[in-house]
């Protein structure tokens, strides 16, 4: 916990406060990673001005489509938020600010605006971590109705989503139908950390990428492959001690066809370490 405690939000996550958890200023927290003494009320104010141009024509909308293409006319039209195909090589399409800079970004970066705008204004999206590309959900008396960001705000039905996964997953039937499920704002996080913490690895920034792993470990402290990366990143950052002791934590309950890598990498933790002893 001390190591978050400038992460109001974020620490609310580790004390399983989700339904507590400002989003929006959980993602800033995540930017001011890579952006050190990042201001945050930029974008808040940007997230409320946005909401007063909604309050009159949200009131006005004849319809739940009406309403969500509205939302989306504000956000992708007057504004051009709208995803890009560079946007999964940079950084800066996770980050609020830079997204609203830019006009562009990630779907789930995109998402997180569109959840705060909305909620600002009195209308609950949810999010969807439908494969590949993540969605927005919206309830009506019928059945739900959906919104993709980065295609521009566009509003999808059920069933369009539907083919849209079984095209990309091969999922049909229920476990379709269970990709489109709403989220909270735990596997939001989680999913912006590991979308950062495989770019930062492909551009092998080890130290911004440790920052992610440090993140996803607090979040996920029992799961085997956040110990083992948070190893394995530790050792490319410098930190052979730290390295060390989790990978000795991890052996005794590592999968057999992990074992021989994970005592190669620790005799090379033990390598660094006496290099500086």
């Amino acid at each position: 916990m001390a190591d978050f405690s400038a992460d109001d939000e974020f620490r609310k996550l580790l004390c399983r406060r989700d339904d507590e958890v400002d989003l929006s200023r959980a993602a800033l927290e995540l930017a001011r990673d890579a952006q050190p003494g990042l201001e945050f009320e930029p974008t808040l104010t940007w997230i409320k001005a946005r909401c007063g141009e909604l309050s009159g024509p949200l009131a006005r909308a004849a319809s739940d489509q009406d309403l969500l293409q509205t939302l989306s006319g504000c956000l992708a039209g007057q504004h051009g938020l709208t995803g890009s195909d560079d946007c999964f090589a940079q950084p800066e399409s996770s980050f609020l600010n830079r997204v609203i800079e830019r006009k562009t970004g990630l779907p789930i970066a995109l998402s997180v605006l569109y959840i705060a705008v909305a909620d600002a204004a009195g209308v609950a999206l949810a999010g969807v971590a439908a494969p590949v590309r993540f969605l927005l959900r919206y309830e009506t008396l019928d059945e739900p109705l959906f919104l993709d960001p980065f295609a521009g705000g566009a509003v999808l039905t059920v069933e369009q989503c539907l083919e849209r996964v079984h095209d990309t997953s091969g999922l049909t039937g229920e476990p379709a139908l269970a990709a489109l499920e709403p989220v909270g704002p735990r596997t939001i996080i989680t999913r912006m950390l590991n979308n950062l913490k495989s770019l930062y690895a492909r551009e092998e920034n080890w130290r911004a990428c440790w920052k992610v792993q440090h993140r996803l470990l607090a979040l996920q402290p029992a799961v085997f492959h956040e110990r083992r990366d948070w190893a394995l990143v530790s050792l490319r950052t410098g930190k052979a001690g730290a390295a060390i002791d989790m990978i000795e934590s991890c052996l005794p309950t590592c999968p057999p066809d992990e074992r021989e890598t994970l005592e190669r990498h620790l005799g090379e933790a033990k390598r660094q370490l006496a290099q500086w002893n």
